[in-house]
């Protein structure tokens, strides 16, 4: 991955509230471990990686947002593969982050990958 690489970030419907993505999408739970999934777009296109998490893995999204790899560096956090879980897979490490950090990060986030609009939107499908 280079600075410029997108990392395409599914937003599940329940992250949308009042019709705006909230931060949530953007924001570890304590079963990602501070490591937030997301699909390396050098790898994969948003669409493409729509399909496999709703098709694949069965989960639900209405779409894909997406973050540059320089955009969370300038927040302080690192980005990787992690081919593990299946090959396209990356993670947005927010290791030592405090909550405080961490709800605030998010928030920058989620603004910066709205800015950039959907990659992929469900009702277009």
């Amino acid at each position: 991955m280079v600075p410029s690489t997108l990392l395409l970030r599914q937003v599940t419907p329940s992250f949308i509230q009042a019709g705006r993505v909230t931060s949530q999408v953007f924001h570890p739970t304590p079963k990602d471990k501070d490591l937030l999934s997301a699909y390396d777009g050098d790898l994969i296109g948003a669409e493409a990686a729509w399909v496999h998490y709703t098709q694949q893995l069965g989960l639900r999204s209405a779409g894909v947002l997406a973050l540059a790899v320089a955009e969370c560096a300038a927040e302080g956090l690192s980005c990787r593969p992690d081919p593990q879980r299946f090959p396209e897979h990356a993670v947005i490490d927010f290791t030592g982050k405090t909550k405080r950090d961490k709800k605030a990060i998010a928030s920058i986030l989620r603004d910066r990958a709205v800015a950039r609009d959907w990659l992929f939107e469900a009702a277009l499908a």
